[in-house]
């Protein structure tokens, strides 16, 4: 009889169905993230970069796996490396890692059953960029070269055994940059290739040239060989003029035998992420247009490989392309685009004919493209963090090219837990405009009851949330809160006319676009209107410190990385084109950065306001934070500022700040939250 018993509990557990979950904090430690995935030559095998939480050291450790082009025999490949190219015959894979004598170095890996592994490198300055020669002979790179010392002061000799400070850093520079340690460095980023068997690197550009940034995305990720290997094309500056740093960019080639550079574009505007195509005859790369505007739309554009018969491709697709591949055949390009919270691939010939390649309310990036057209990229919506993916974009369906997910990083995760809904939302806003937003609910929403809301604000200003998964959101909601996130005019993947509403605007009718959102989901009936609170860090920070100063509607506030005075700020952050965003410069004429800075209307301020921005941040330095801070506890308005260590912009760089983010942040609103 109890053994009758026993197996009838059994088979009662067997049917019984598994009881879901909540997302909960300490899940974060246990999540892990894909990128990079690029697929072999022969279409056979796909290698990419794992990433999860090294929860003794307190950072994002990563492995390069690989699997089949199918998604079968997924395993690890090896540990700590990132950023894997194949070689052009698919023999060998080229890599960054730790190494000798300390830092990110280089190595390639055979691809046989030996596996033998040489470090190519041996640099003091992390490099970047890897692009294969065509031979599969040597490999392209850039490197931080630092400026020589061109001050000529004689200090007396130091005592024997005497600690004197360590010598100071000399900065020249408009736009400086930190090293790997932090330290601000005063240098360019130059040129180099390396024998693939490892040896000495050899500088292929130098001087007062700075290799610029890599919008393309083939060919090296802004490194594209000829297909002859007698040439690197490149974009770059030849000035030190800050007016100059974004508007002048070119599109250079430089030969790796002689050094020689020829310059290939002389346009006004910036032109950046050139890629030859297969055949050797074009060069893809993007432009983007000579105002007075702080957002505009990179255009693809094509010309011969002599710098001839430059064109725009196609000016009205008026959505920026980024990771620009070459069809095998060089009949066009394939890219991604965002667009109204979602990104997919497109396909645009020479012929200026545009092609959807993929649908779907998705964040969907394209990372490689092999010769028989098989593409890989990473997939994320709301409800599933990024997996890496495979199509075809030689299969121009008109329902989209079919995706197969390969894999599924996050299932013993998430396999069981009940995420929050995310509904997507459209409004009318002030002039007209229309806003798009979504709402993640609490995952056991009741429609019937009142929550508290969130708002949260994305930076930039010049920026786009999309519809891929959010861990912080999603554990918001998981206890208890509605999430509000919106796109207001100013942000990306609208157009430029949207994207730019906010010249000489901002803060400005960007804050009305916020307030319709939460007017819209208020008349939704499930919001908790005494309860309602509001954050953001950058651009979403000064935007919380102007929503403070404009409305008491919001129980409690968190400015994180604020601009709050932007007088003060133009002359203190390492962004130097920050001083584009006004007509005239703040000693010409101090109105407009008066009248938009959130520290003048701290009068106004009756809300609590809580400040979170990293100690090291030099993007929107800690100095703004503190002078909200001393100005609210002059006014007597609750504040708190927390600053956070070991962190640059933002809050959320090491694992531990993510989740004191998370909770410093629920603490602080369920401290002013009205019972």
């Amino acid at each position: 009889m109890v053994k009758q018993l026993i197996g009838l509990l059994l088979t009662l557990v067997v049917l019984l169905p598994a009881q879901s979950k909540k997302l909960t904090l300490d899940m974060y430690l246990d999540m892990e993230d894909v990128a990079d995935p690029q697929i072999s030559p022969d279409g056979k095998q796909i290698v990419y970069t794992r990433r999860w939480v090294d929860k003794v050291n307190d950072r994002q450790s990563s492995a390069l796996w690989m699997m089949n082009a199918d998604g079968s025999r997924n395993r690890r490949l090896l540990d700590g490396g990132s950023g894997a190219r194949w070689s052009p015959d698919g023999t060998r894979i080229a890599y960054t890692a730790e190494g000798q004598p300390g830092g990110s170095q280089i190595y390639v890996r055979w691809m046989d059953a030996e596996g033998s592994v040489t470090q190519v490198t041996r640099v003091e300055k992390a490099p970047s960029a890897l692009a294969w020669a065509p031979d599969g002979k040597s490999i392209a790179f850039t490197m931080l070269v630092p400026k020589r010392e061109s001050w000529n002061i004689r200090m007396p000799a130091r005592p024997e055994g005497a600690k004197w400070t360590r010598d100071p850093r000399i900065v020249e520079r408009v736009n400086y940059r930190r090293d790997r340690l932090g330290f601000l460095e005063d240098g360019f980023r130059h040129i180099f290739t390396v024998p693939a068997t490892g040896g000495t690197p050899r500088q292929a550009t130098s001087g007062d040239f700075n290799h610029g940034p890599a919008a393309g995305g083939g060919g090296g990720d802004g490194l594209s060989w000829t297909p002859d290997g007698k040439e690197i094309l490149f974009s770059g500056l030849r000035t030190e003029d800050w007016e100059h740093q974004w508007r002048e960019s070119e599109i250079y080639a430089v030969n790796v035998a002689d050094k020689s550079i020829r310059q290939l574009t002389k346009r006004p505007g910036p032109d950046s992420g050139p890629v030859v195509s297969p055949d050797g005859k074009w060069v893809a790369y993007l432009a983007s247009a000579f105002n007075e505007d702080t957002y505009n739309v990179g255009e693809l554009w094509v010309m011969s490989l002599d710098g001839s018969g430059q064109r725009a491709l196609f000016p009205r697709l008026d959505r920026t392309p980024a990771q620009v591949n070459w069809a095998p055949d060089s009949r066009g390009v394939y890219f991604a685009a965002d667009d109204r919270g979602t990104s997919n691939v497109h396909f645009l010939d020479l012929q200026s004919n545009l092609a959807q390649i993929t649908k779907g309310t998705h964040m969907l990036s394209l990372t490689d493209v092999n010769a028989s057209g098989q593409a890989v990229g990473v997939r994320s919506t709301s409800s599933h963090p990024g997996e890496v993916v495979t199509f075809n974009v030689t299969n121009l369906r008109t329902q989209g090219a079919e995706i197969k997910q390969l894999t599924s990083v996050n299932e013993d995760i998430l396999a069981d837990v009940k995420l929050g809904q995310v509904e997507e939302i459209w409004y009318d806003s002030v002039g007209g405009m229309k806003i798009q937003g979504w709402v993640v609910k609490p995952p056991d929403f009741d429609p019937a009851k009142k929550y508290p809301m969130m708002l949260s604000i994305h930076g930039g200003p010049h920026g786009m949330y999309g519809v891929g998964f959010n861990f912080g959101w999603q554990e918001h909601a998981a206890n208890g809160f509605v999430v509000l996130y919106t796109n207001p005019r100013g942000s990306t993947g609208y157009g430029k006319v949207f994207g730019n509403a906010i010249n000489n605007d901002y803060p400005g009718k960007d804050f009305d676009d916020l307030m319709k959102g939460v007017d819209t989901v208020i008349a939704k009936g499930f919001v908790d209107e005494r309860n309602m609170f509001v954050y953001g860090c950058s651009g979403g920070g000064v935007l919380t410190a102007w929503t403070v100063g404009h409305t008491d509607r919001f129980a409690a506030a968190s400015s994180n990385c604020p601009v709050i005075n932007w007088m003060s700020f133009v002359g203190t952050t390492d962004g130097s084109s920050w001083y584009r965003n006004f007509k005239k410069l703040p000693w010409e004429d101090p109105s407009e950065h008066l009248r938009r800075s959130p520290l003048m209307y701290v009068g106004n301020v009756k809300t609590p306001t809580m400040l979170m921005t990293g100690e090291l941040d030099l993007r929107t330095p800690i100095s703004q934070t503190e002078e909200f801070y001393e100005a609210l506890k002059v006014r007597k308005v609750p504040t708190a500022m927390i600053r956070f260590n070991e962190e640059f912009h933002g809050t959320t760089s090491k694992p531990s700040n993510f989740m004191r983010t998370q909770l410093y942040l629920r603490s602080w609103f369920e401290r002013w939250k009205k019972k």
